[in-house]
């Protein structure tokens, strides 16, 4: 429990020094599954359509996810409702030879993915958008799924 506060602490600080993060938020999988049923959503505000971003996906699964790849679709909807976005995207998160996870790890068996899904994208107009996640396995429920996240970042900005 004092390692998860440490790492807690240092991810915190770590993160208030990112310029470039226009939002960052993840959603918690309290049970350690991800259900078909269960489809987060990440509301966020864009300031200006000048600038270009990029968005991340986030994964946290532990060692005891049963596959090495994961498939997910992701929605980026706008104010209204009206789909701007939609990819059915696949990832690794283990080595399917080796078995040996990706990612990072600070808490032992769990690990921390970032994926690129959108890279240097311009937002038509600014104000309010919606970007929701949908797992789509072979199972109803994922198991070993921890949280699963948006980041946005402007990429506009020099670092």
């Amino acid at each position: 429990m004092r390692n998860f506060f440490v790492v807690s602490v240092v991810s915190i600080l770590l993160i208030s020094c990112d310029q470039n993060r226009v939002y960052e938020q993840n959603a918690d999988l309290s049970q350690g599954y991800w259900l078909t049923s269960e489809k987060p959503e990440f509301d966020f505000v864009i300031n200006t359509s000048i600038d270009k971003y990029t968005l991340y996906g986030n994964i946290r699964n532990t060692v005891s996810y049963p596959y090495a790849r994961i498939f997910f679709t992701y929605y980026l909807l706008d104010s209204a409702g009206n789909e701007l976005q939609k990819k059915l995207v696949t990832q690794h998160l283990f080595d399917a030879k080796t078995g040996k996870p990706f990612g990072s790890s600070g808490l032992g068996d769990i690990y921390d993915h970032q994926f690129v899904l959108l890279k240097d994208y311009r937002f038509q107009y600014p104000g309010k958008y919606k970007f929701k996640l949908e797992q789509f396995m072979r199972t109803d429920t994922l198991q070993g799924i921890l949280a699963v996240g948006l980041r946005v970042e402007n990429t506009t900005i020099p670092n």
